[in-house]
């Protein structure tokens, strides 16, 4: 398919642009196969470049021969295009709708792309499993890396290098994966050097109705264990939701069977209920009518902070169970790629002060969501604006991100990271130019040769320039375990992604400049300070020859 053939009306002169707290522009509209650009001749005027990747819905409106067209992103940003022309707007508004929802990822932009920017590190090879396994083995001698998924068989999800406890072999994970959700038997996650304790991840047990049991999952996890100790079985769904999942197949571990280990249930909701979610918190954001009481209203019946809050609780259970009780734990709900992976990466953004850094949390999000599974081209194919039908659309990694957000703001010195950092990933995962989150799985970006035809985002990210962005300039390395507050008072709404399009951020900026300011300042003193300290001991050397009688 040609995108010429989409395109019916390349550019339109006369076009008025209207963006939250921008002046209007006035320009010429230009239509690529996968670029909006509005462009003016006036000086000092930004142009727009919009993805059509990060469209997420249109309106169309006429007054006599103006048409006007609503432009909704995947951002969660509202633009405004005034175009001369009933037909022309309906052109343009024809085109963005069928550029905007193509089905073929290989037609989608990172194919497309080639950065202007030198490639310093080549983010694709940067955070392989067999480098990762390097570090372990430094720590500890228990496990090995298995190559059972080489082909994606055994598990479709899973990649191809897959680190398991050293005395089980390879059969004996092949029959724990035919027990398993989607063939994701039980893996490692992290493994905490205080004390030697695991957190593993998984897919459901296939118990059905029958109990049906299998005794080389219960050997593989009870490797896990150190002698007379227990283990914790954390299942992110309530005890009635997964009695439910035993009439189609599913099901949790019996106690019968797995003596060793005690079952906990929480209560994360399914994704669809995410989704809805979502499109109520930004409902509510964006009406400016309503009274305090009515806002208040909103913001409570959209339940977006009740799913915080109970995807922290469960991560801080998690890393209690780990840290304070010197428990392994096995995390998984249904199918072992959302909310259980939610809870592995924010118990080791508790646990592990190394994930709280840059380069940590890139690994992180490499190895607890793009390797291991997450369906990323699923869930984020529509945002909170979408007419379409809902499908498997869900915001799991925004709400990842948004709890990352609340321990930031309660731990402001202990991440290497800020705020831009958070929100660079939000939009990247949604619309990019990089290729790191197409595909719902390894397997899929290996047979779309993602690493050879496109560009990583690490290798933009990692680049000096970009870095300083995103580092945080209050950052002091924090050995210590942290432990976030889930009450309630403590958990705020993320207005750096909700509000940031509905009200000026220019106070903010500002505010934010003089703080690195300030400290820049006194970085200086403080150096001028050691100097001087020198220079006093010096002198004081200097002179105690004298003194001597």
């Amino acid at each position: 398919m040609e995108f010429a053939e989409l395109i019916k009306t390349p550019r339109v002169d006369g076009v008025i642009l209207h963006r939250p707290f921008m002046p209007k522009v006035e320009g010429t509209l230009c239509l690529t196969g996968h670029h909006l650009i509005l462009s003016s001749r006036q000086d000092n005027t930004e142009e727009l470049w919009l993805l059509h990747a990060n469209i997420d819905s249109t309106e169309k409106r006429f007054v006599g021969s103006l048409g006007t067209i609503i432009v909704k992103c995947k951002d969660l940003r509202v633009i405004q295009l005034d175009i001369p022309g009933m037909e022309e707007c309906l052109n343009i508004a024809s085109s963005i709708e069928a550029l905007s929802t193509l089905d073929s990822v290989s037609l989608m932009y990172p194919f497309f792309y080639r950065p202007l920017f030198e490639v310093i590190e080549d983010g694709w090879q940067l955070f392989l499993p067999e480098e990762v396994f390097k570090d372990l083995e430094s720590m500890t001698d228990e496990w090995r890396l298995s190559e059972v998924n080489k082909d994606f068989s055994v598990c479709p999800s899973y990649p191809s290098l897959l680190t398991v406890p050293k005395d089980i072999d390879d059969e004996t994970l092949c029959k724990a994966a035919s027990f398993r959700h989607g063939g994701r038997f039980p893996v490692l996650s992290y493994y905490h050097k205080k004390n030697g304790m695991v957190m593993m991840r998984a897919g459901q047990p296939l118990t059905g109705t029958n109990g049906r049991r299998c005794k080389e999952d219960e050997k593989l996890i009870n490797a896990t264990l150190c002698a007379g100790k227990r283990g914790y079985i954390i299942d992110t769904r309530t005890i009635a939701v997964a009695q439910q999942a035993k009439a189609r197949g599913g099901g949790f571990e019996q106690e019968a069977n797995y003596p060793q280990w005690r079952r906990i249930h929480k209560a994360i909701e399914r994704s669809s209920v995410l989704q809805e979610s979502l499109i109520k918190l930004v409902e509510a954001c964006n009406d400016q009518s309503h009274s305090m009481d009515r806002w208040l209203s909103k913001l409570e019946a959209s339940n977006w902070q009740s799913h915080v809050k109970e995807i922290l609780t469960t991560a801080c259970l998690a890393a209690q169970c780990i840290d304070r009780e010197g428990a392994s734990v096995l995390v998984h709900g249904t199918e072992g790629t959302d909310s259980t992976l939610q809870v592995t990466s924010l118990a080791q953004i508790i646990l592990d002060p190394e994930c709280r850094t840059i380069r940590g949390f890139e690994t992180l999000i490499e190895r607890e969501w793009l390797q291991a599974g997450h369906p990323f081209q699923q869930r984020c194919a529509q945002s909170a604006y979408s007419n379409g039908k809902l499908r498997s659309e869900a915001p799991v990694f925004l709400l990842f991100l948004d709890c990352v957000w609340q321990i930031l703001r309660q731990f402001p010195c202990s991440f290497q990271f800020n705020e831009k950092f958070l929100i660079i990933l939000f939009e990247h995962a949604y619309a990019s130019q990089f290729g790191t989150f197409l595909g719902n799985r390894v397997a899929e970006r290996v047979k779309l040769q993602l690493s050879q035809k496109t560009v990583s985002l690490w290798s933009w990210v990692n680049r000096p320039q970009e870095l300083e962005r995103f580092h945080n300039p209050l950052y002091e390395p924090n050995n210590l375990v942290i432990w976030p507050s889930v009450a309630p008072q403590s958990l705020l709404l993320w207005e750096g992604v909700f509000l940031r399009w509905n009200r000026s951020t220019k106070c903010l900026d500002e505010a934010y400049q003089e703080m690195v300011h300030i400290i820049e300042y006194n970085k200086e003193l403080q150096n001028k300070v050691n100097s001087l300290r020198r220079q006093l001991a010096e002198l004081e050397t200097e002179d105690s020859p004298l003194q001597t009688p």
